[in-house]
């Protein structure tokens, strides 16, 4: 099974850019992410700490 699937891919031209696409792909989001999070606000993520306290639901 894998043997035909391995042949399949080495049959097609310019696969191995692939694996490196994906990899730089998940390498930048995951930077991207990195950086959101940290330059986040602190009075913000404070706020948000609060959200499940707060006794201001009216449902």
């Amino acid at each position: 099974m894998f043997e035909q699937i391995k042949h399949n891919m080495e049959t097609i031209a310019g696969v191995s850019i692939y694996p490196i696409l994906s990899l730089l792909i998940f390498f930048i989001f995951f930077v991207v992410l990195g950086i959101w999070v940290f330059s986040y606000k602190k009075e913000k993520i404070e706020e948000l700490s609060h959200i499940p306290l707060n006794d201001n639901q009216t449902v």
